[in-house]
């Protein structure tokens, strides 16, 4: 299959303290395959130099509109290269100038010569940012199809606490991807569940597993880059929802499954990614259990079944099972998906894939298997959403 060529980013910085953001973000684009090309203003040097973002993206740095190389055109012509323009910094004096067509240097210049979409990521003081001037300014770009990205609210370079930040280098890089990815589930509603449960035992004891819930937070990353809504149902984990994801935090099995009921009628596709334990404790105690030397008894309930459910509901939507095993994958995965009656059961080695930072996996459906070689886990999220994807159009069809 021939591969795509990587997308082009023109990652335009402007003079804010939150230029130093910059350096990372060049550096998580390009992680990503993107090729990137910086374009800075005057104001921009000041907080970080030209010599850093050209060892980061491996290109010189636009940095006049004079610059007489391709005839004097570089301003012109790296907009026209461009699939993609992002300014990050993008201050209010800059976001002035873009509402109101205003050109006088190489960066605004491509900007307002652009055939490309343009996101920016506001980043001022906060007073600035809830200015009428500043949000008449954003209307006028939002008007004319300018995402905006951000900004966050939190501690400021003035030493205030407010909107304005600009977002982190990581939830930009995400937002960036997602819009370079073609929209092949563009309208379609994912309910996922992710991470592990946690049974109490006693008000600080309780049955939990090893799970991660990185491989579950990387599939609602892919699913939401290519355009659907998602709603993430996660356990207790120490992980960041991805940006632009609905995220439930649960705790039990109980108040995972109550959750996903809640939320399954209204989705197209239900993942079930979570490691849900499968028992909980009959009587669990309100206060600590005290040690002793005699042996102690917990009796165990059995949990729900809650992928097991979603599946058997009238007009069930398209379900995607997932199947930790320590041996006898096939069989036991295989078994698993026949029971349940999926579409789609997605099984892995779980000594191999527990808190890991990578995967192998192997696909089950009715046409037999399909393994995804060992990589990052979202790396094999991206491409599990696009099989996913597939199988669910080919489906409805």
């Amino acid at each position: 299959m021939k591969q795509a060529r990587p997308k082009r980013i023109l990652l335009g910085i402007t003079g804010g303290i939150a230029a130093y953001k910059s350096a990372e973000l060049v550096r998580q684009l390009i992680r990503q395959g993107h090729e990137v090309q910086v374009a800075m203003t005057e104001a921009s040097c000041h907080f970080i130099t030209p010599t850093t973002l050209q060892a980061l993206s491996k290109r010189p740095v636009l940095l006049s509109q004079w610059d007489d190389s391709e005839h004097g055109m570089a301003h012109i012509q790296r907009g026209r290269e461009a699939d993609l323009i992002v300014i990050a910094p993008a201050t209010a004096d800059f976001i002035a100038k873009l509402a109101h067509g205003l050109a006088d240097d190489a960066l605004s210049t491509l900007c307002l010569a652009r055939n490309c979409p343009l996101l920016i990521a506001p980043a001022m003081n906060r007073e600035m940012w809830s200015h009428p001037a500043t949000q008449r300014n954003l209307a006028q770009l939002r008007n004319d199809g300018v995402q905006i990205l951000g900004p966050a609210e939190g501690d400021q370079a003035c030493g205030e606490t407010g909107m304005g930040r600009m977002l982190e280098a990581v939830e930009l890089a995400q937002e960036i991807h997602a819009r370079l990815q073609p929209d092949i589930l563009q309208g379609v509603r994912i309910l996922l569940t992710a991470g592990p449960t946690y049974e109490a035992i006693d008000a600080v004891r309780g049955i939990t597993n090893r799970s991660s819930g990185k491989m579950g937070y990387a599939i609602a990353q892919a699913a939401r880059e290519l355009g659907a809504g998602v709603t993430l149902v996660s356990g207790p984990v120490a992980l960041t929802p991805p940006s632009g994801v609905n995220t439930i935090n649960t705790t039990s099995a109980n108040e995972m499954f109550e959750a996903v009921k809640q939320k399954v009628g209204q989705c197209d596709i239900f993942i079930g990614v979570a490691a849900v334990a499968d028992y909980r404790v009959a009587q669990p105690s309100e206060h600590k259990l005290k040690k002793s030397d005699e042996t102690l008894t917990l009796e165990l309930l059995p949990n729900p079944d809650i992928l097991a459910h979603v599946a058997a509901l009238p007009n069930a939507p398209f379900c995607v099972g997932f199947a930790a095993e320590s041996q006898h994958l096939a069989e036991y995965a295989e078994k698993k998906r026949l029971q349940k009656n999926l579409p789609l059961l997605v099984g892995n080695l779980a000594q191999s894939a527990i808190g890991s930072d990578e995967n192998e996996l192997i696909l089950f459906d009715d046409a037999g298997q399909y393994p995804l070689p060992r990589a990052d886990k979202l790396t094999l999220a991206r491409e599990l959403m696009r099989q996913i994807a597939h199988r669910f159009r080919e489906r409805k069809t």
